[in-house]
């Protein structure tokens, strides 16, 4: 419940952030007329939202696990972050519609050094933000946290260069780089778009746990292996914040119910140690039987390896 509690705290400072630059940046463009700035509001835009799913998605991935959803809520999580996705990319489509139709019908930019500073300030708030967001995603394995707060990040350098850009068409004149602006940021908002829902869409295909991880399990079992133990059918994958594990343990046939009980329970607790949000399973196998050699593919029926 403390997890859920600083999430969801985090959340809405992500949405009172999004809410606050949106309103600064609007300003900007009122007082500039620049599509540039503009595009970059529209980002904003996209912050709330996915700010917004976020809370709600949060909320439901930290339910705890019920009769019907017996591993848990975590890939909520990973629903949330396609989402987010997707409206980046929508959104791009938008600032790309408006910025030919500025390329096609140049403006003359106005009181730029003052929408350059309130778009600057929004600028520091998203940044500020934004790694705060970032750290506790790491720290709380929340991809939505994360994914929120490195669309913040992303959007601090896309305003640093509309707002590079925009000085840029203030000093020399010309119009046509205002648009042209706007279709870059249009551009690189639609690859943080496809970026952040092929990342969501891995977790949806129970995608193995990171290289790092898996070597830490590694560790545990070899430590084990110089005991005489051997093991197979090793797996893993991520849900959300939660990590599942199972292995298949090869023990003597002659060993005792509560000596293989013993081992198990000591992989395993090694295991949880290594990967504080793991669920591991060990499954313990006699090691001169055949059969236990049958079971190290995930369907059985695909027999023995050759």
């Amino acid at each position: 419940m403390a997890q859920r509690a600083e999430l969801t705290r985090l959340v809405w400072v992500a949405i009172a952030a999004a809410v606050v630059t949106i309103a600064l940046k609007l300003v900007a463009w009122r007082l500039t007329g620049s599509v540039g700035l503009l595009s970059d509001a529209a980002e904003s835009v996209v912050n709330l939202v996915a700010a917004t799913i976020a809370l709600i998605t949060i909320r439901w991935a930290s339910r705890p696990p019920d009769e019907e959803h017996m591993y848990g809520h975590e890939k909520a999580e990973y629903f949330s972050a396609v989402l987010e996705g997707a409206l980046i990319v929508v959104a791009a489509a938008g600032i790309v519609w408006v910025a030919v139709d500025r390329l096609l019908h140049p403006r003359p930019l106005a009181d730029v050094d003052v929408g350059i500073a309130v778009s600057a300030a929004a600028s520091a708030i998203n940044l500020a933000v934004g790694l705060v967001l970032v750290r506790a995603g790491r720290r709380h394995r929340s991809i939505t946290l994360e994914a929120d707060g490195r669309h913040l990040l992303t959007d601090v350098w896309t305003s640093v260069a509309v707002i590079a850009g925009i000085a840029l068409v203030w000093a020399t004149g010309w119009e046509r780089l205002d648009p042209l602006i706007a279709l870059a940021v249009a551009a690189n908002i639609i690859v943080t778009g496809i970026v952040l829902m092929r990342r969501s869409g891995g977790g949806l295909l129970d995608r193995a746990l990171p290289d790092v991880e898996r070597e830490a399990i590694a560790e545990v079992l070899d430590r084990a292996r110089a005991e005489g133990i051997a093991f197979h059918a090793v797996r893993t994958r991520q849900a959300g914040r939660r990590s599942f594990v199972s292995v298949h343990v090869l023990v003597p046939g002659s060993w005792s119910i509560q000596r293989g009980h013993d081992l198990s329970e000591r992989l395993e607790g090694e295991i949880r140690a290594a990967l504080p949000h793991a669920s591991v399973l060990t499954h313990l196998e006699p090691i001169e039987d055949r059969a236990s050699f049958e079971d190290e593919t995930l369907d059985r029926n695909d027999g023995p390896p050759a």
